[in-house]
């Protein structure tokens, strides 16, 4: 998923760690406000208030990439979803 081509890994070491701390669920919530910050989406998702497509996430590591990012809601039934 980190690269478009099967020619090699050279375009790979352009990609830095920074690249994919911003992928990860509770950073794309924050950058969509869903949450006021990371610590707080995190709670969100372990709680299971998130999914993304059609599957609820419980793990805060889960990395979102650029087409899946228009796909984070609130589960239906969430509490938090009401209160938003």
């Amino acid at each position: 998923g980190l690269i478009n081509s099967r020619q090699g890994l050279e375009s790979v070491e352009k990609v830095n760690v920074a690249s994919f701390c911003r992928r990860r669920l509770p950073v794309v919530m924050h950058k969509l406000k869903m949450a006021e910050n990371v610590k707080e989406a995190v709670m969100y998702i372990e709680q299971g208030h998130i999914k993304v497509g059609v599957e609820t996430v419980t793990d805060p590591a889960f990395h979102v990439d650029r087409a899946m990012e228009d796909q984070v809601f609130w589960v239906k039934d969430s509490k938090i979803r009401r209160q938003i």
